[in-house]
């Protein structure tokens, strides 16, 4: 939520940085890191199947399972996003995408909000990925997800928010 007595820090080519003075804490600055927004897909493969992806984040410096997600374009729908960012990492195209929740990642220092969406109908087909992406799919139960959540070996916070948000009202 840009407001007009922000300080452009920093801008990139996916984000930018601002300086925004607070409004309740005295004369305090804040800096705030503003995003377009993005999606998040739980890939159903309909036989209580999911489809994470493994995939090296280079900002931890670590290979990461993840529910497959992208950055919105300017002026994107979420859902066109959705299935866009479905096929060009897993390979899988859905019959339907369909919208089930948002949330803000993490609203202390960033304005993103993420957009969950289950994704149905899937047919395999042949990943776009972007040049240097390195994605592997990984079909898993999603007990088994789960599973990994509770023991650590998945620890991305959209795929932890999406798998329990799942779980716990969309079956």
């Amino acid at each position: 939520m840009k407001t007009d007595d922000e300080q452009l820090l920093l801008a990139t080519d996916r984000f930018t940085v601002v300086q925004v003075a607070e409004r309740d804490a005295g004369t305090g600055v804040r800096q705030i890191i503003r995003h377009p927004g993005a999606v998040t897909i739980f890939p159903d493969l309909g036989d209580g199947r999911v489809c994470l992806i493994r995939n090296h984040r280079l900002s931890v410096d670590r290979t990461l399972l993840e529910l497959p997600a992208g950055t919105l374009e300017p002026d994107e729908d979420p859902q066109d996003c959705a299935a866009r960012e479905l096929a060009e990492e897993t390979g899988f195209r859905a019959e339907r995408v369909e919208f089930v929740h948002a949330f803000f990642l993490s609203p202390g220092i960033l304005d993103e909000r993420m957009h969950l969406f289950r994704a149905h109908g899937l047919s395999a087909g042949e990943p776009a990925r972007e040049p240097g992406e390195q994605i592997e799919n990984v079909i898993v139960s999603l007990e088994e997800a789960i599973d990994m959540i509770r023991g650590g070996q998945i620890e991305d916070a959209k795929t932890i928010v999406g798998l329990l948000y799942y779980e716990r009202f969309c079956i």
